[in-house]
Protein backbone atom coordinates (compact mmCIF):
# COMPACT_ATOMS: atom_id res chain seq x y z
CA UNK A 1 0.00 0.00 0.00
CA UNK A 2 2.74 2.51 -0.78
CA UNK A 3 0.22 5.09 -2.47
CA UNK A 4 -1.55 5.14 0.81
CA UNK A 5 1.84 5.49 2.89
CA UNK A 6 3.04 8.41 0.65
CA UNK A 7 -0.29 10.55 1.63
CA UNK A 8 0.09 9.73 5.58
CA UNK A 9 3.67 10.56 5.59
CA UNK A 10 2.47 13.92 3.29
CA UNK A 11 -0.12 14.70 5.96
CA UNK A 12 1.00 13.04 9.07
CA UNK A 13 -2.11 13.70 10.88
CA UNK A 14 -3.58 10.24 9.72
CA UNK A 15 -0.22 8.61 10.93
CA UNK A 16 -2.64 6.48 13.08
CA UNK A 17 -3.66 4.32 10.14
CA UNK A 18 0.14 3.10 9.34
CA UNK A 19 -0.45 0.41 12.14
CA UNK A 20 -3.81 -1.07 9.85
CA UNK A 21 -1.52 -1.31 7.25
CA UNK A 22 1.37 -2.81 8.84
CA UNK A 23 -1.28 -5.59 9.92
CA UNK A 24 -2.91 -5.83 6.60
CA UNK A 25 0.97 -6.49 5.07
CA UNK A 26 1.44 -8.69 8.00
CA UNK A 27 -1.63 -11.49 7.23
CA UNK A 28 -1.86 -10.95 3.42
CA UNK A 29 -0.72 -14.48 2.60
CA UNK A 30 -1.28 -16.23 5.86
CA UNK A 31 -4.78 -15.19 6.91
CA UNK A 32 -6.26 -12.68 4.84
CA UNK A 33 -9.57 -12.07 6.86
CA UNK A 34 -7.35 -10.25 8.97
CA UNK A 35 -6.14 -8.45 6.14
CA UNK A 36 -9.75 -7.35 5.03
CA UNK A 37 -10.41 -6.58 8.95
CA UNK A 38 -7.83 -3.81 8.76
CA UNK A 39 -9.31 -2.84 5.20
CA UNK A 40 -12.65 -2.30 6.58
CA UNK A 41 -11.49 -0.66 9.86
CA UNK A 42 -9.16 1.79 7.30
CA UNK A 43 -11.80 3.13 5.08
CA UNK A 44 -14.25 3.33 8.37
CA UNK A 45 -11.14 5.45 10.60
CA UNK A 46 -10.84 7.84 7.38
CA UNK A 47 -14.58 8.47 6.69
CA UNK A 48 -15.50 9.02 10.41
CA UNK A 49 -12.50 11.65 10.94
CA UNK A 50 -13.89 13.21 7.23
CA UNK A 51 -17.20 13.43 8.96
CA UNK A 52 -16.19 14.79 12.22
CA UNK A 53 -13.77 17.19 10.96
CA UNK A 54 -16.77 18.48 8.91
CA UNK A 55 -19.13 18.65 11.62
CA UNK A 56 -21.39 15.23 9.57
CA UNK A 57 -23.09 13.27 12.20
CA UNK A 58 -23.43 10.11 12.15
CA UNK A 59 -25.36 7.71 13.77
CA UNK A 60 -24.49 5.35 16.76
CA UNK A 61 -23.49 1.94 14.69
CA UNK A 62 -23.31 3.54 10.95
CA UNK A 63 -22.23 0.83 8.37
CA UNK A 64 -19.36 0.99 6.26
CA UNK A 65 -21.62 2.35 3.29
CA UNK A 66 -23.53 4.90 5.24
CA UNK A 67 -19.96 6.27 6.48
CA UNK A 68 -18.74 6.78 3.04
CA UNK A 69 -21.73 8.15 1.67
CA UNK A 70 -21.20 10.70 4.40
CA UNK A 71 -17.56 11.59 4.02
CA UNK A 72 -18.29 12.44 0.15
CA UNK A 73 -21.19 14.61 0.80
CA UNK A 74 -19.69 16.39 3.50
CA UNK A 75 -17.19 17.68 1.42
CA UNK A 76 -19.85 18.68 -1.12
CA UNK A 77 -19.60 16.56 -4.08
CA UNK A 78 -22.82 17.50 -5.62
CA UNK A 79 -25.97 15.35 -5.52
CA UNK A 80 -25.64 14.42 -9.33
CA UNK A 81 -26.43 11.11 -10.82
CA UNK A 82 -22.95 10.36 -11.90
CA UNK A 83 -21.31 11.45 -8.45
CA UNK A 84 -24.02 9.65 -6.46
CA UNK A 85 -23.37 6.46 -8.77
CA UNK A 86 -19.37 6.84 -7.79
CA UNK A 87 -19.72 7.39 -4.13
CA UNK A 88 -22.71 4.32 -4.03
CA UNK A 89 -20.28 2.63 -5.49
CA UNK A 90 -17.05 2.84 -3.93
CA UNK A 91 -19.39 2.43 -0.30
CA UNK A 92 -20.70 -0.61 -1.65
CA UNK A 93 -17.51 -2.25 -2.48
CA UNK A 94 -16.36 -0.87 1.22
CA UNK A 95 -19.59 -3.00 2.37
CA UNK A 96 -19.39 -6.28 0.92
CA UNK A 97 -15.38 -5.93 1.85
CA UNK A 98 -16.71 -6.19 5.33
CA UNK A 99 -19.23 -8.69 4.59
CA UNK A 100 -16.26 -10.85 3.12
CA UNK A 101 -14.18 -10.46 5.99
CA UNK A 102 -16.86 -12.19 8.14
CA UNK A 103 -17.20 -14.88 5.60
CA UNK A 104 -13.76 -16.34 5.79
CA UNK A 105 -13.48 -14.88 9.49
CA UNK A 106 -12.32 -18.12 11.36
CA UNK A 107 -13.87 -16.96 14.62
CA UNK A 108 -17.44 -15.74 12.77
CA UNK A 109 -19.92 -18.52 13.64
CA UNK A 110 -17.36 -21.63 13.57
CA UNK A 111 -15.95 -23.41 11.07
CA UNK A 112 -15.09 -26.80 10.65
CA UNK A 113 -11.09 -28.38 10.47
CA UNK A 114 -11.55 -28.33 6.56
CA UNK A 115 -13.10 -25.02 6.34
CA UNK A 116 -10.59 -23.11 8.78
CA UNK A 117 -8.09 -24.72 6.57
CA UNK A 118 -9.40 -23.80 2.95
CA UNK A 119 -10.57 -20.02 4.34
CA UNK A 120 -7.57 -18.47 2.11
CA UNK A 121 -8.06 -20.55 -0.50
CA UNK A 122 -11.80 -18.79 -1.25
CA UNK A 123 -10.21 -15.77 -2.69
CA UNK A 124 -7.33 -16.02 -5.94
CA UNK A 125 -4.84 -13.93 -5.77
CA UNK A 126 -6.04 -11.09 -9.00
CA UNK A 127 -9.30 -10.66 -5.62
CA UNK A 128 -7.08 -10.28 -3.06
CA UNK A 129 -5.16 -7.57 -4.81
CA UNK A 130 -8.38 -5.61 -6.33
CA UNK A 131 -10.01 -5.85 -2.48
CA UNK A 132 -6.56 -4.40 -1.14
CA UNK A 133 -6.63 -1.42 -4.27
CA UNK A 134 -10.22 -0.35 -3.86
CA UNK A 135 -10.01 0.31 -0.06
CA UNK A 136 -6.23 2.09 -0.87
CA UNK A 137 -7.71 4.01 -3.82
CA UNK A 138 -10.86 5.00 -2.07
CA UNK A 139 -8.62 5.83 1.03
CA UNK A 140 -5.91 8.13 -0.82
CA UNK A 141 -8.90 9.27 -2.78
CA UNK A 142 -10.95 10.65 0.39
CA UNK A 143 -7.70 12.24 2.43
CA UNK A 144 -6.38 14.11 -0.73
CA UNK A 145 -9.26 15.75 -1.20
CA UNK A 146 -10.27 16.37 2.35
CA UNK A 147 -6.61 17.78 3.00
CA UNK A 148 -6.46 19.84 -0.46
CA UNK A 149 -10.10 21.73 0.62
CA UNK A 150 -8.76 22.14 4.22
CA UNK A 151 -6.19 24.61 2.92
CA UNK A 152 -8.87 26.47 0.87
CA UNK A 153 -10.68 29.66 2.55
CA UNK A 154 -13.78 29.44 4.22
CA UNK A 155 -15.93 31.23 0.93
CA UNK A 156 -14.05 28.53 -1.67
CA UNK A 157 -15.78 25.68 0.97
CA UNK A 158 -18.99 27.08 0.80
CA UNK A 159 -19.01 27.79 -2.68
CA UNK A 160 -19.22 23.97 -3.13
CA UNK A 161 -20.93 23.25 0.58
CA UNK A 162 -23.87 25.59 0.56
CA UNK A 163 -26.98 24.19 -0.44
CA UNK A 164 -29.84 26.33 -1.80
CA UNK A 165 -32.72 24.79 0.31
CA UNK A 166 -30.17 25.29 3.20
CA UNK A 167 -30.34 28.96 2.90
CA UNK A 168 -34.72 29.05 3.34
CA UNK A 169 -34.16 32.77 4.84
CA UNK A 170 -31.46 34.38 2.88
CA UNK A 171 -33.66 33.15 -0.18
CA UNK A 172 -36.74 34.83 1.04
CA UNK A 173 -34.35 38.22 1.89
CA UNK A 174 -33.60 38.44 -2.07
CA UNK A 175 -36.82 37.16 -3.34
CA UNK A 176 -38.60 39.86 -1.04
CA UNK A 177 -36.02 42.60 -2.48
CA UNK A 178 -35.71 41.66 -5.75
CA UNK A 179 -38.44 40.07 -6.90
CA UNK A 180 -39.21 37.35 -9.72
CA UNK A 181 -38.22 37.55 -13.28
CA UNK A 182 -40.15 36.91 -16.15
CA UNK A 183 -39.14 35.41 -19.60
CA UNK A 184 -42.24 35.21 -21.73
CA UNK A 185 -44.04 32.62 -19.79
CA UNK A 186 -41.43 31.88 -17.73
CA UNK A 187 -40.91 33.25 -14.07
CA UNK A 188 -37.57 32.90 -12.01
CA UNK A 189 -36.84 34.07 -8.01
CA UNK A 190 -34.00 36.32 -8.03
CA UNK A 191 -32.23 33.91 -5.56
CA UNK A 192 -32.15 30.91 -7.73
CA UNK A 193 -31.21 33.17 -11.00
CA UNK A 194 -28.38 34.38 -8.74
CA UNK A 195 -27.44 30.92 -7.23
CA UNK A 196 -27.51 29.14 -10.59
CA UNK A 197 -25.82 32.04 -12.63
CA UNK A 198 -22.97 33.08 -10.06
CA UNK A 199 -22.86 31.06 -7.33
CA UNK A 200 -19.61 32.94 -6.17
CA UNK A 201 -21.93 36.19 -5.88
CA UNK A 202 -24.58 34.39 -4.00
CA UNK A 203 -22.13 32.67 -1.50
CA UNK A 204 -20.66 36.33 -0.94
CA UNK A 205 -23.84 37.64 -0.29
CA UNK A 206 -25.12 35.12 1.53
CA UNK A 207 -22.22 35.89 4.08
CA UNK A 208 -22.91 39.18 4.35
CA UNK A 209 -26.45 38.47 5.01
CA UNK A 210 -25.82 36.15 7.76
CA UNK A 211 -23.27 37.91 9.48
CA UNK A 212 -25.31 41.20 9.63
CA UNK A 213 -28.01 38.45 11.25
CA UNK A 214 -25.88 37.34 13.55
CA UNK A 215 -24.79 40.56 14.79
Amino acid sequence: MDKLKKVISEYGHWDGLSQYIDRIETFYEVDFSQALGNCKTILESVGKEICDKNGRELGKTPSVNAVLKNAFSSMGFSNTTLVNQISSSLATIAQQIGNLRNEIDPNAHGKTMQELKLRNDKLDILTREFLIDTVETVSVLLIRTFETQESRTPTEKLIDTLDYLEAEEFNEYLNDSFGDFSMGELSYPASEILFNVDKQAYVTEYKIFTESEEE
